[in-house]
């Protein structure tokens, strides 16, 4: 029997589901710190689409940088940032009610109840529309099982 390599070890690691316990709380991506891929969590509810937000406009939030594409938008978000702030952190909303944790796409997105919810493709996106209600009752008791809290 050959011993494992290193490389094979964290590909394992990885692709582990016990590796997704304890992700950090808002989606960031591995090599970036911007939430939502830089775009502006505002602009969903007030322009209806994605707007991706301006370094000159941004705010730290729960460990990570929220850009936006006005001075307006940073300053409401700042003042209820729960209001505007997407879903799970910004993880795929199905994915977390499957019970893991995917990267949300800003561009996949849809606002439910007054809250903000990102898709990781528009397949998921499709599959997720299927059952909203019944997905993000699922997600909502996995999120916290998912995602380090504690900083909150």
């Amino acid at each position: 029997m050959k011993p494992i390599s290193v490389l094979t070890a964290i590909i394992f690691f990885i692709l582990s589901p016990s590796a997704f316990a304890g992700e950090d709380p808002i989606y960031t991506g591995v090599f970036s710190n911007k939430a939502a891929g830089g775009y502006d969590v505002v602009a969903y509810f007030t322009e209806g689409k994605p707007v991706k937000g301006e370094k000159v406009y941004q705010t730290s939030y729960m460990g990570a940088e929220w850009r936006f594409a006005s001075m307006a938008h940073k300053e409401a978000f700042e003042a209820d940032p729960a209001r505007y702030a997407p879903q799970y952190g910004g993880y795929c909303a199905w994915a977390m009610a499957r019970g893991y944790t995917a990267s949300g796409d800003p561009k996949e997105w849809r606002i439910v109840d007054g809250k903000l919810y990102l898709n990781y493709d528009a397949d998921i996106k499709a599959k997720w529309e299927k059952d909203i209600p019944g997905f993000i009752a699922k997600a909502n008791v996995n999120f916290p099982n998912l995602v380090d809290l504690e900083d909150e």
